[in-house]
């Protein structure tokens, strides 16, 4: 653990929090098309995206939202839910759950590990709530990298999955 990430506090959140979430998610689109990456998330700013402001506020209404804070500004999100999107073909566990519906972080506190924190938080949300499957998905295009982060954090690949021409992996960590 660095000094950074020893000065992260991870709190729940709320409606007031979307405009910061949409900001890291724009940043994140804009950081991934200046590396070459247009296929995972587009080119268009997620606040742009048809359904994306809403989507966000109903993350911050309708899930369990966390916000990563770094001295009072918000370097990332979190947001849980108790299975998948039903948007994506993925299969419920067939029991009980927690799922994260989504992660990012602001790019300009890349690599001090305010992904893994919020992973970890999630971890313990989980087994708080008595539940022993965290389950997450995400893009497995460009090489894996970002597969590899989550195997990285605990996670093991489960399965594969294709929304149209989109690769998805779906990872799982017992955490009970």
């Amino acid at each position: 653990m660095n000094d950074t990430t020893r000065d992260l506090r991870i709190r729940p959140g709320g409606p007031a929090d979307a405009p910061a979430i949409l900001g890291m998610l724009d940043a994140a689109v804009a950081w991934m098309n200046a590396r070459g990456n247009t296929e995972q998330w587009g080119t268009t700013p997620y606040s742009q995206k048809p359904g994306g402001v809403a989507r966000v506020e109903r993350y911050t209404t309708e899930n369990a939202p966390y916000i990563a804070e770094l001295a009072g500004t918000a370097v990332g999100a979190l947001v849980l839910d108790s299975g998948p999107s039903p948007q994506m073909p993925i299969a419920p566990a067939g029991e009980p759950e927690r799922y994260v519906r989504l992660l990012v972080s602001d790019r300009r506190h890349a690599g001090l590990g305010v992904g893994a924190a919020l992973l970890a938080h999630a971890v313990e949300e989980t087994r708080r709530a008595g539940v022993e499957l965290l389950r997450v998905d995400c893009w497995a295009g460009g090489g894996g990298e970002l597969v590899a982060f989550y195997e990285s954090n605990g996670f093991t690949s489960t399965e594969p999955f294709r929304s149209g021409t989109w690769p998805g992996q779906v990872l799982a960590q017992r955490v009970g």
